[in-house]
């Protein structure tokens, strides 16, 4: 939900440089995702951005067919503007087994400081029920045109 993640991020820079070069850690995460899915396991990602388009978020976009959708994940886009109706968490997560979060720290520059596995039935009903929210208004990755 962040406009912006870890600036110093090499495939970030190349992308800024005019190059996108999607490195080892990226093609582990389409091997597990691709892997996960080839189980039966849905993947979703849903990206809630202000608009226009912070230089991240449009990297982000661009690098989303061939590296999230071509592993398998299903990807939509929420503006932000149409977000603001919405009880959302504070900090960015992954939902697993609708049973556990791990939830995603950042430091305001937008560097991860650490991760939190979270099973409290109470947050993760939070969580689910925010991400269900946003998934229902979002756009597939698709149909949307970014601003």
């Amino acid at each position: 939900m962040r406009d912006g993640y870890m600036r110093d991020d090499p495939v970030f820079v190349a992308w800024q440089a005019g190059r996108v070069e999607l490195g080892d850690a990226e093609a582990d995460w389409r091997a597990l995702v691709a892997q996960s899915v080839a189980r039966g396991v849905e993947v979703r990602r849903a990206r809630v951005v202000s608009e226009p388009l912070s230089d991240y978020v449009r990297f982000e976009y661009d690098i989303t067919e061939r590296h999230n959708i071509a592993a398998g994940e299903q990807v939509r886009w929420l503006p932000r503007r149409q977000a603001t109706a919405l009880a959302l968490p504070g900090n960015d997560f992954w939902l697993f087994d609708g049973s556990t979060l791990l939830v995603n720290h950042f430091s305001g520059d937008g560097d991860w400081t650490a991760s939190e596995p979270i099973t409290d039935s109470e947050a993760v009903k939070l969580c689910s029920t925010a991400f269900e929210a946003v998934w229902s208004r979002a756009v597939p990755h698709a149909e949307y045109r970014p601003v």
